[in-house]
């Protein structure tokens, strides 16, 4: 009952922050619709109604929150700081995405840091199921949207030719 309460603990931090800095890093670079050069390109079908994107992240931020306070209740390891590692730099990259996309309008270099992060995140959930089965289990629904997430930065950067120039002129 200890190590249950220990994380419990740790996740009255981890998820607050997991969640705060998700959504900073959308608001910050005014993401999603409304944002009137995200409005004006052409979505695939499949492309989901405005709603489910803040549902969707709130729910994954809330797993990975309980999934990190799980791996930093773990005692030091060599296996939990290369997972703790692998998770920071993924959610660095999450992080950045927003701006990317939707601030730096460059879909190419976003398109490029999505794949990227979901094979970083994938590696943290391999590990974090080393450590502690449940943990790497709730990475799974976040693998999974970074995988439909990626398919649709995709799709919209084929159904935009020329519209993915960097503001930043990279």
């Amino acid at each position: 009952m200890t190590e249950r309460r220990a994380w419990q603990r740790i996740a009255l931090l981890t998820v607050p922050t997991v969640l705060l800095l998700g959504f900073a890093s959308g608001w910050l670079s005014n993401s999603g619709y409304g944002n009137a050069w995200f409005d004006g390109l052409a979505k695939p079908g499949f492309m989901p109604p405005s709603w489910l994107f803040p549902v969707a992240w709130t729910i994954l931020y809330i797993l990975l929150g309980l999934a990190l306070a799980m791996i930093l209740a773990e005692p030091p390891s060599k296996r939990r700081k290369e997972a703790l590692i692998l998770f920071f730099a993924q959610m660095v990259l999450n992080y950045l995405w927003s701006p990317l996309f939707f601030a730096a309008h460059d879909i190419g270099l976003a398109k490029i840091v999505i794949f990227l992060m979901a094979g970083i995140a994938a590696a943290a959930a391999g590990q974090f199921y080393r450590l502690r089965p449940l943990a790497g289990l709730l990475m799974l629904p976040y693998l999974a949207w970074l995988i439909f997430a990626a398919t649709l930065n995709s799709a919209i950067d084929s159904l935009n030719p020329g519209a993915g120039q960097s503001v930043l002129g990279l």
